[in-house]
């Protein structure tokens, strides 16, 4: 059996699967052979991981290539992380259509067609038993620029408990992981800002999180200590979601 996570190239996914490789074999998946490659050697056992080389921005034939490919490898499923994501800054006045369908692809419609196979016995043998999202706490805080990538999200969180109630009665458990601002390889730029870094810990109650957060949580979600947990949004954010700039002396209450 095998563990999927996608977007394994880096940040989340990266992180995800160092963690997970400690006991499960996996299977990476990402459009960067090279970089996938890093993440397989940066985990334990390197050699029991698979590659899934994939852009996931493409998802017409998907599932088949999927399918297909643990057909090959006669491999099964059993647990599936999905953490390939990509944000877009998008104001209203200026919205990119082509931009909106580019990051729906990767954060929603992907991980729809990874899951068509995987809970098909034919192809996955019916080995699925839970699967974990990577949301955001974009869904709860709001952001100018942010109304794309959050709606993208927010079908995730809908994703994730319709196919907790659709997929118990095959013992499959499903529920999304919600980060708060975390720096990765997605948001240097961000991060090498030491005001938004200030501001990030001044928002944060316990101050600045990590990927290894994160995957920490991806960890238990999709362990048996989690049996009777799903269709749940598990909030790891420091205490972001809760905290009220406006009470904070000194605060301007915005927010990037």
């Amino acid at each position: 059996m095998f563990t999927l996570v996608t977007g394994a190239s880096s940040g989340f996914g990266r992180s995800i699967a160092q963690k997970l490789s400690r006991d499960r074999r996996l299977i990476l998946g990402g459009r960067n052979v090279e970089r996938l490659e890093e993440t397989r050697t940066a985990c334990a056992s390197p050699e029991r991981h698979l590659l899934w080389p994939r852009d996931l921005v493409q998802i017409d034939g998907l599932a088949e290539d999927l399918a297909a490919w643990l057909r090959n490898h006669n491999a099964a499923i059993d647990h599936f992380s999905h953490s390939a994501g990509i944000i877009k800054v998008q104001y209203a006045r200026a919205v990119e259509i082509a931009a909106v369908r580019q990051l729906f692809n990767v954060n929603v419609f992907s991980a729809m067609e990874i899951i068509r196979p995987l809970t098909q016995k034919r192809v996955n043998r019916g080995a699925l038993r839970s699967i974990t999202f990577i949301s955001s706490i974009a869904t709860r805080v709001g952001a100018q620029g942010y109304s794309i990538y959050g709606a993208s999200k927010g079908a995730v969180n809908a994703l994730s408990a319709s196919l907790a109630v659709e997929l118990a009665p095959a013992g499959i458990r499903v529920n999304a992981i919600l980060p708060g601002i975390i720096g990765t390889e997605m948001n240097t730029d961000h991060f090498a800002d030491g005001a938004f870094v200030n501001f990030v810990k001044a928002t944060h109650p316990l101050g600045l999180g990590c990927p290894e957060d994160v995957a920490d949580a991806a960890d238990f979600l999709s362990s048996d200590r989690a049996r009777w947990i799903t269709g749940q949004e598990l909030v790891v954010d420091g205490g972001r979601s809760v905290f009220s700039p406006t009470l904070a002396p000194g605060s301007t209450g915005k927010q990037p």
